[in-house]
C-alpha cells in the first residue's frame, strides 16, 4: 500500500456557508482526529483527494502547518447525485500502530456448474493490520465450487501481520443452486385452472 502525499490548509471558518465556499474552490473540508488530540479542521485539494480515495484504505501523508501526519479515511461524505466529495473524516495513525479496517473481498474463477449462483454474503471483511501495511483487497478463488459450498472468513488467506477482527466461522461467499423455472405454458395453464 502506497502513501499518498497531500498538502492541507488549516481552516478557521465553519458551517454550511464556509463549506460551500471551500467546495466552490474545488477543495474539501476535512477533520483530522485521533490519539487523544483535539480535532484539527483542514481543507484538502479536491481532485487529489478524489484520486487518492479510489483505493480502499489508502494511507494519506498529510502536510499541515509544517508537520506531517499519517491518516486513513474513516468517513467519506459524497453528494448523493453528483458524487463529489462533501466532507472527509480522517483518523490519525502512527507507523507500527494496529488499526481495524474493512477490506473489500473479490472473487475469481468459474463455479463447477454454470447454472449455480455465487452470493457475496459480505463485500468486505474486518481485519486488524499495521497502519502502513493495510491490504487493499482480498481475492478468493471460487473455481470448481459447487452448490452448497461456502467460503468462511478463516478460509481467506491473510498477509503476514494481518488478523481477522470477525469470527472465523463468518460466511463470506456461498454458492447457491439455481432455481428451476417452470415452463411458461405450464404456468399459464395453472393460472387458468385457478380462475375456473
Amino acid at each position: 500500500m502506497a502513501e499518498i502525499k497531500i498538502a492541507a490548509e488549516t481552516r478557521t471558518e465553519f458551517g454550511k456557508g464556509a463549506a460551500r465556499r471551500i467546495r466552490r474552490e474545488n477543495k474539501v473540508p476535512a477533520v483530522l482526529y485521533g490519539h487523544g488530540s483535539d480535532p484539527l479542521h483542514v481543507t484538502l485539494p479536491g481532485h487529489e483527494l478524489q484520486l487518492a480515495l479510489r483505493a480502499s484504505n489508502v494511507l494519506l501523508s498529510i502536510d499541515v502547518d509544517g508537520t506531517n501526519e499519517l491518516a486513513i479515511p474513516k468517513a467519506v461524505q459524497r453528494d448523493a447525485i453528483k458524487g463529489f466529495l462533501e466532507h472527509v473524516d480522517l483518523l490519525l495513525v502512527k507507523r507500527g500502530e494496529k488499526v481495524t479496517v474493512e477490506v473489500p473481498v473479490h472473487s475469481e474463477g468459474e463455479l463447477a456448474a454454470g447454472s449455480n449462483l455465487l452470493e457475496h454474503v459480505l463485500n468486505t471483511i474486518t481485519v486488524e493490520a499495521e497502519a502502513t501495511h493495510i491490504p487493499s483487497s482480498f481475492t478468493v478463488s471460487v473455481a470448481g465450487l459447487d452448490a452448497g459450498a461456502q467460503v468462511l472468513a478463516k478460509d481467506i488467506p491473510l498477509p503476514a501481520g494481518t488478523t481477522l477482527a470477525v469470527d472465523g466461522e463468518t460466511v463470506v461467499l456461498q454458492v447457491l443452486a439455481a432455481q428451476a423455472e417452470e415452463p411458461a405454458a405450464e404456468a399459464a395453464g395453472d393460472e387458468a385452472a385457478a380462475e375456473a
